[in-house]
């Protein structure tokens, strides 16, 4: 099997040399943009020293994890697939967080690979040509600094646009092809994607639609209507399944999630309109926001410009859907590739226009690749029909979108070294304790304990949390506390963090400034 599919990627390059090479420089670029000194930027804070603790005491401890990761509006959790997911990674990393990041950047380069795959087969190019539609698509996404920032560290959602595209891609094959085994991927694929994020379920209605026009399409074919309602079952078992740790949890713990989500659907107020239509007069906000954020490097010009092609582009392609459907000519390869990103596209915009709070990066990554499909697919249409002038046109397009995107590139700011110091200090608190049992506090913005207490774990450092109900039993006769704030508005005797409160009368006994952040050994008042 394997060497047949080798004999077929050889036949190809060979077939397609130009390709190949532009495919293969895009790739190229796109993994250096994602590795490159990969464990000085990526992100290392308390979410991220949270995560690698449960999966070493998963590897260490044999500990299975029935949960994932706690989400940051509506308290609710998440699945653990995420977690098992990054065991691998972190095994054969020797449990060094660098692991599961390089993990999460590799699955970001295949996704490069996979947007091209995918703008090609969907929007193929003349015989003997080069995709157009597919090398725009990929080196757009190659190069898009959003893209690089969330596929360069470990975190659950950062893997979403590579399951969405499957489950898209997966969509497609049962709709146009019949290929219902196709199901089985996208019931795995949705399972990862709604435990790495729940906006994830605005993927829903497409793979409901697009399964429902699979249906009817054989319905009348017994055979095939029996194929497709087996694998339809096969998928709803298996995605059951890997569904299955998080309703034990919830089972286990009063239906605590159920009741979380239930709340964040019902006291509207403040999160989600039940109202579809409200969503219509912010649709040019939230579509020329995704625009610049994912197309156009963050430059809100460049952005509403883009986005005014991209409308038009799209309004097109929606005629030319009607004039079909009037005539009832059957639908081409490319225009039903259109109408699924359309389909896919619509449910996102409509889903973001009803979300009420600040939109996050990270909430588009259900449709990531969907608009770089899309302007590859429309430069590969503009090629065909206008020739010369539109090979003009998009060239200098897509120049202009390379430098703006380059322009914004995250290597030209200096790394965070957030592990490095994360180590480092870590390093300082196991030599001060000395060997003996320690509480541990983090003063910071938007940092907490986790980070550094997975290398004092790691590291078999004495390090106890403190427990509100056991006080005698967990409070130390020492407390380290990390202060990442401006030294001067540090104050870790009189701070009401939990931890230091909970510690006592205390006062300070050493301090150090380590990389960037300042170290207190606090001992209690006699």
């Amino acid at each position: 099997m394997i060497n047949s599919r080798w004999l077929i990627v050889k036949k190809w390059i060979r077939e397609n040399p130009k390709e190949a090479i532009f495919l293969g420089l895009i790739l190229l670029v796109g993994a250096f943009l994602r590795l490159y000194k990969i464990d000085e930027y990526m992100t290392f804070l308390g979410d991220e020293g949270r995560d690698v603790i449960v999966v070493r005491r998963l590897l260490v401890d044999f500990d299975p994890i029935l949960i994932g990761p706690r989400t940051s509006i509506g308290d609710m959790y998440l699945g653990p697939l995420y977690y098992y997911m990054m065991a691998p990674a972190l095994a054969l990393s020797f449990l060094s967080p660098v692991g599961p990041a390089v993990m999460v950047a590799l699955l970001g380069v295949a996704t490069i690979f996979f947007v091209w795959y995918v703008a090609r087969e969907w929007f193929p190019a003349v015989a003997g040509q080069v995709s157009i539609a597919g090398l725009i698509a990929a080196a757009l996404y190659a190069v898009s600094p959003t893209v690089i920032v969330h596929a360069r560290n470990s975190w659950n959602p950062n893997i979403m646009p590579f399951f969405a595209l499957l489950v898209i891609y997966g969509l497609f094959r049962i709709w146009k092809h019949g290929q219902f085994k196709w199901l089985v991927v996208i019931g795995v694929s949705f399972a990862f994607i709604l435990q790495s994020h729940y906006l994830g379920l605005l993927l829903a209605p497409t793979i409901g639609l697009f399964w429902l026009l699979a249906i009817l399409k054989v319905w009348g074919n017994k055979n095939i209507r029996l194929n497709a309602i087996r694998y339809t079952l096969i998928a709803s078992v298996i995605f059951a399944f890997l569904m299955s740790p998080l309703v034990i949890f919830d089972a286990r713990h009063g239906w605590r999630n159920f009741t979380a989500m239930k709340k964040f659907f019902t006291q509207r107020q403040t999160t989600v309109s039940a109202r579809p239509w409200t969503a219509i007069p912010k649709l040019p906000q939230v579509t020329s926001l995704a625009t610049t954020r994912l197309l156009t490097g963050k430059n809100e010009e460049a952005g509403r410009w883009t986005n005014l092609v991209l409308v038009i582009g799209v309004i097109g392609i929606i005629v030319t859907l009607l004039r079909h459907a009037l005539v009832k000519r059957k639908l081409s390869n490319s225009l039903k590739a259109y109408l699924m990103l359309l389909v896919w596209l619509g449910f996102s915009f409509i889903g973001l226009g009803v979300y009420k709070q600040h939109i996050y990066d990270h909430y588009y990554g259900f449709f990531f690749t969907a608009p770089f499909l899309l302007i590859g697919g429309l430069s590969q249409n503009m090629i065909q029909s206008a020739k010369n002038t539109g090979k003009i046109l998009v060239f200098v397009a897509f120049v202009f979108l390379v430098i703006i995107n380059l322009a914004e590139n995250p290597l030209k700011y200096p790394p965070n070294r957030q592990l490095q110091r994360t180590k480092e200090v870590s390093a300082k608190i196991e030599e001060e304790a000395k060997g003996d049992k320690f509480n541990l506090a983090v003063l910071a913005e938007r940092n907490y304990e986790d980070a550094y207490q997975y290398f004092l774990e790691k590291t078999g450092a004495p390090v106890v949390d403190i427990d509100a109900q056991r006080v005698d039993e967990t409070i130390t006769e020492q407390l380290f506390v990390v202060c990442e704030l401006a030294k001067d508005t540090c104050d870790p005797t009189r701070d009401p963090k939990a931890q230091i409160a909970n510690f006592g009368w205390s006062k300070i006994e050493e301090e150090w400034e380590i990389a960037g952040v300042v170290l207190y050994k606090l001992i209690h008042t006699k």
